[in-house]
This record gives C-alpha cells, sequence and structure tokens, in this order.
C-alpha cells in the first residue's frame, strides 16, 4: 500500500487493479481494512480505528482513494461527492485504438444492468436511464494506443468503460466493454490520477496525484506528460 496524504482528518492511498476499497463477496481484505491497520500501527492506537469509506473505485481500476479518519470529515466530504461540489476527479485512461475527436464532451443516458454488472447505452425513451457526462482530452496518440485524460461531471455506474466503449475506444484490457484481450495483472488501464478538493476541515486546497502503474505501457505512454 502505497500512502500518497495524511492529516489527523483524511489519508489518501493509491489503490491497484488487485485491491477492494470495501469488503464483498469474494471475501478478500479491502484496503479499507489495510488503511486502518496501517493507521492503529503507525500511531499505536488502541481499540478500534475509525476510517470512512468516502468514494469507491471498480476493482480493476488503479490509483487515489481517500478515506476519512474523523466522522467530521466523512460528514463533509460524502456531501462534496453527493453534490460534485468543492471537489474534481481525474482518470487516465490507456484505450485502443484513437478517438475520431482528439477531444470531446460526452453525454449519454446509461442503464445498469445489475445482473450483469455492465452499464449500456440507453435508448431514447428507456426507463430508468441516468444523465452521463464526461469530458476527454488526448494526451498521447501511440502506435494502437492512446492515453486520454478524463474529467467526470457525473458519477454513474462504470461510466468511462461505457462511455469511451461507445465510441469505439475500449478501456486496454476491459474484456466486459470490448477490449480485445485481458491484461496480465487483471486489471484495466483506467487510473485515477487526481482528486482535487477543499479541504473538509482546514479549508484549504488539496490536490493529491497517484503515480501511474508501474507496467511498461503506462510508463512509455505518460513519460512526457507526467
Amino acid at each position: 500500500m502505497t500512502v500518497l496524504y495524511e492529516d489527523n482528518h483524511i489519508i489518501a492511498v493509491n489503490k491497484t487493479c488487485n485491491e477492494i476499497v470495501q469488503g464483498d463477496k469474494t471475501g478478500d481484505t479491502p484496503l479499507s481494512e489495510i488503511v486502518k491497520a496501517y493507521i492503529k500501527e503507525k500511531y499505536n492506537k488502541p481499540g478500534e480505528v475509525f476510517l470512512g469509506v468516502t468514494h469507491r473505485l471498480d476493482r480493476p481500476t488503479s490509483g487515489v482513494v481517500l478515506f476519512a479518519r474523523t466522522s467530521k470529515a466523512l460528514t463533509r466530504l460524502n456531501e462534496m461527492f453527493k453534490s460534485h461540489e468543492q471537489i474534481k476527479k481525474t482518470y487516465w485512461a490507456i484505450v485502443q485504438g484513437c478517438p475520431k475527436q482528439p477531444e470531446a464532451r460526452l453525454e449519454n443516458r446509461l442503464i445498469r444492468n445489475e445482473t450483469q454488472n455492465k452499464s449500456y447505452i440507453a435508448k431514447p425513451h428507456a426507463n430508468n436511464a441516468k444523465q452521463a457526462i464526461l469530458e476527454y482530452k488526448t494526451l498521447v496518440r501511440g502506435e494502437n494506443y492512446t492515453l486520454l485524460e478524463v474529467n467526470l461531471e457525473t458519477g454513474r455506474h462504470h461510466q468511462i468503460r461505457c462511455q469511451l466503449a461507445a465510441i469505439g475506444c475500449p478501456v486496454k484490457g476491459d474484456l466486459k466493454y470490448g477490449s480485445k484481450r485481458s491484461n496480465p495483472d487483471g486489471g484495466i488501464c483506467l487510473h485515477a490520477r487526481k482528486i482535487e478538493f477543499i479541504h473538509p476541515v482546514s479549508k484549504e486546497n488539496i490536490c493529491i496525484t497517484a503515480p501511474v502503474p508501474n507496467d511498461s505501457l503506462w510508463q512509455q505512454l505518460s513519460a512526457s506528460v507526467q
């Protein structure tokens, strides 16, 4: 586990593609429990350690995850994530091919299939569809893959994965959304690169950046923009 930032109220870590943020049916130890153990040992804390989950990343996704160390911070961060105010998340994605437009704003309505754990672009008059908006821009164009920067305006289920696949550019390794082959580590090339927000207690501007995975393609494509 790599800690990217910590103070008395918050802690941010760089999640790998094999870690889960919270416990699930797999029974694997979640990142939240690993962070709790880290805090307990580092600060020699007796008893139960408080740690609040403020947001999540899909298991195959890597990057910065922010936790709250106090109830005050948790309440305020939850409000920020819910309103999308005073907080901004930036993702990097390596996609197959290259988008027709080097940068664009994508607006779709998405429907989530709970059984398949997958989202789809909704038909015009579909019920229960939710608006999904993102903006992307091309950072580096390689021979077979392109590195994109993605900013979300909404936070829908599998939004980036679904919307990029819909323009013919599935995230590398993402078999669920049309990638040609899986990645050796079982993850996908979607990385929560940066999170910027107003500190829930000090009110300072905080910007936390997560280094890209230690993978040759990530290193190659990101070298000119890091």
